[in-house]
């Protein structure tokens, strides 16, 4: 009989001692202490790119004014023009201007979601430049390749002679442009993305880079020069790009 008391006193012991180490589980079975620190590690995350985006995306708002503002100023020049020949108001070119802006803001938006995204994958450094020369290469064939395209061709002949297209699509007043600086802009884009792309190839933070970026979009957009360097610079692109896969 004690016997029997002694192994029923063990048992309840052991089971005792089972529901104490037990710990409580969420409905998948996960402990609540390890879904709270992966939620607290989320919101840190989380925390850290914001954090990180935000300066990040305030330097190229401010390398896009930098770089685009020399390219802006036939844009604006021609608008001018038109203040005294059509209808054009200082009021419209105002509208101009934000409209070109905040395609470009819009733009560096884009651009710095894309360089946090590569820095977090590993594939860019905290300057902003490609750990592979593979990258870097193709980046600089694909931006070669691209000065031969139907669609650079368009945008360069837009962002070339802005003339032609406020007097094809001129709208009065501040909307109209807005409207017509917001096209521009998209056009402008269009032209010169795949210059701010390099950046990832020599560093975005190489501002000698970068600068040979800005000296080459301004080149091209001069009004007797801008046509006859797109094509040879295309070649050049693609050289400098095979010439570093192949020396890998």
């Amino acid at each position: 009989m004690n016997m029997d008391l002694l192994g029923r006193m063990s048992m309840s012991s052991a089971m005792s001692s089972m529901d104490m180490s037990k710990e409580p589980t969420s409905n998948m079975g996960m402990p609540k202490e390890m879904i709270s620190m992966g939620q607290m590690v989320g919101n840190m995350t989380m925390d850290n790119s914001i954090t990180r985006f935000l300066p990040l995306a305030g330097m190229w708002a401010i390398m896009m004014a930098a770089m685009m503002l020399p390219t802006m100023v036939p844009t604006l020049r021609s608008y001018e023009d038109l203040m005294v020949s059509a209808n054009g108001t200082r009021i419209g070119w105002l509208g101009v201007l934000l409209g070109y802006s905040i395609v470009w803001v819009l733009f560096s938006l884009i651009i710095s979601s894309t360089q946090l995204a590569l820095l977090f994958l590993n594939v860019v450094d905290t300057m902003g430049k490609a750990k592979s020369l593979w990258l870097s290469g193709a980046l600089l064939v694909i931006a070669g390749v691209f000065q031969f395209t139907r669609a650079k061709e368009v945008c360069h002949h837009v962002c070339h002679s802005p003339m032609s297209y406020f007097v094809g699509y001129w709208r009065a007043g501040f909307s109209g442009g807005l409207r017509m600086g917001l096209s521009l802009g998209a056009y402008c884009v269009g032209c010169c993305w795949l210059f701010m792309v390099l950046g990832f190839a020599g560093g975005v933070m190489n501002f000698l880079w970068m600068g040979l970026a800005t000296l080459i979009m301004v080149l091209e957009k001069l009004p007797q020069l801008g046509h006859f360097l797109v094509k040879p610079l295309g070649i050049l692109l693609i050289l400098g790009g095979l010439s570093i896969i192949f020396l890998i």
